[in-house]
């Protein structure tokens, strides 16, 4: 039985604002842990007694273009195989990445267990005794679905209603309800036949895009057209863009779970502690409590305070004599809010993309493809970073109209090419490059190239950059 993982790794998460922002979001956060949301999920099947040698395992991730060099390095963090990643030119939902998904494996036909890159599954050995039930229904030509046994008249998620039990475990779909108000899902809760949504699927391709074609033969044409206009691109499989935008956007559960009948598809429930981690709420529910209520991350101190969620990311964060509150800080913004209020952080977001304000949109630290920078100060006609260069990466072949460079190498060495000259720095050393003259920064050491960067100039912006030359196929 051939199985693999296919991660879903769209969505921008408003709701988790400032930690998850546009562009770094939140299924590439440790939110939980020490592993990002997205490394938690690619590790689901681990143990799982289905793969022989989990790092080799195939998996087949589903991102956004954007975050292709995020996604990228944090497989690499967690597996000695790279994971094929497959790169959205535009956000199509759900059932646009897996039918690329299902085309890309089709020859193998394998069971794909397929799941969104930002959920939390608190109990892996429940998950994977319900993953059992769901692979041998899939095996039989059906599509799974997982139903989260819910522990409360949620009004956030959609629901679905099971039907006749079936032998092996699980049950037949009867209907999927969308989101109900506290009273019917009160009702929904009492009556134990109704299961949350959870998101999680397990069908062979060649059964997914069976039933996608037979209801959706306009989006099936347009995704086979993406995947053969498409091209391989270093660790990527880049789809036709033109093709992929004339895709018709729609859900796996609109698309395709809502029509199933007559045994087709089935749901099993799911007592695993499921979250979607949809909001800051979200995760004090889940989180490990002290005596108080308290959920407290990284450096914070709390006193005669209750069921707050405190989570620092810089500095200290001291909360005194507050209840059912949110403070989380990062370094360049601090969030506090009612948990009462939390559906609000949305509207916050949307407000600060009105004003123009950076801070919707990315953090202090912005990743690259050879490292990050911290933009660590800022002034009239200057700017200060921290820039960390990866063991092996280099910086592609620049020059600025407006700006010079001072570097000073605070650890590790520096293979520095200005004009036509190249030398080699190492710590406390440093050098000046002049306005206007073409260089590149990198690290032919083992360790991670760490300096300090004083940019000086009319203008500062990230958008004064001719690239010359790149390794990772920046204009």
């Amino acid at each position: 039985m051939k199985v693999l993982s296919v991660v879903l790794c769209g969505g921008a998460g408003s709701r988790l604002w400032p930690l998850s922002r546009e562009q770094y979001p939140k299924q590439l956060l440790p939110l939980m842990g020490e592993s990002s949301l997205l490394q938690d999920t690619l590790k689901r099947l681990e143990g799982c007694g289905l793969e022989q040698d989990f790092e080799k395992a195939p998996a087949l991730v589903v991102a956004n273009e954007e975050y292709r060099f995020l996604v990228a390095e944090q497989v690499r963090a967690i597996r000695s195989s790279q994971a094929r990643i497959a790169l959205e030119p535009c956000g199509r939902n759900t059932a646009p990445a897996l039918t690329v998904a299902a085309l890309l494996c089709r020859e193998d036909d394998p069971l794909m267990v397929v799941m969104p890159a930002d959920h939390v599954l608190g109990d892996l050995a429940a998950f994977q005794r319900a993953l059992r039930q769901a692979l041998a229904h899939a095996a039989e030509g059906r599509v799974v679905t997982f139903g989260v046994v819910p522990s409360a008249p949620d009004t956030g998620f959609g629901y679905i209603r099971r039907g006749a039990p079936l032998p092996g475990g699980g049950f037949d779909i009867q209907a999927f309800v969308e989101k109900p108000d506290r009273v019917t899902a009160a009702s929904y809760l009492s009556s134990g036949d109704y299961l949350w949504n959870s998101g999680i699927f397990v069908m062979r391709s060649s059964v997914w895009l069976a039933q996608l074609g037979a209801r959706r033969p306009d989006m099936l044409s347009a995704c086979e057209a993406a995947v053969a206009e498409g091209a391989s691109d270093q660790d990527f499989i880049r789809l036709g863009a033109t093709a992929f935008a004339a895709c018709p956007a729609d859900s796996i559960d609109y698309a395709v779970m809502e029509h199933l009948a007559g045994g087709a598809g089935v749901v099993v429930p799911l007592d695993a502690a499921w979250s979607d981690v949809g909001s800051w709420g979200a995760l004090w529910e889940i989180g490990a409590k002290d005596g108080a209520g308290n959920v407290l991350r990284g450096d914070v101190l709390a006193l005669e305070s209750e069921d707050c969620y405190l989570r620092s990311e810089h500095r200290l964060v001291a909360c005194v004599g507050v209840r059912d509150v949110v403070v989380v800080e990062t370094p360049d913004a601090v969030l506090v809010a009612h948990k009462d209020h939390l559906q609000s952080v949305k509207q916050l977001v949307s407000r600060l993309k009105q004003e123009g304000r950076p801070e919707s949109d990315a953090h202090r630290k912005i990743f690259r493809p050879w490292g990050h920078y911290d933009s660590i100060d800022a002034g009239h006609r200057f700017q200060v970073k921290r820039i960390v260069v990866d063991p092996g990466a280099r910086l592609s072949l620049q020059m600025h109209h407006h700006r010079a460079e001072h570097w000073i190498v605070v650890s590790g060495t520096a293979k520095v090419t200005m004009g036509e000259k190249t030398l080699l720095l190492t710590e406390n050393q440093s050098t000046y490059i002049p306005l206007g003259v073409a260089h590149r920064l990198e690290n032919p050491g083992r360790i991670p190239l760490e300096m300090i960067e004083v940019q000086s100039g009319s203008y500062l912006g990230e958008d004064d950059i001719v690239r010359f030359e790149d390794n990772y196929g920046r204009s």
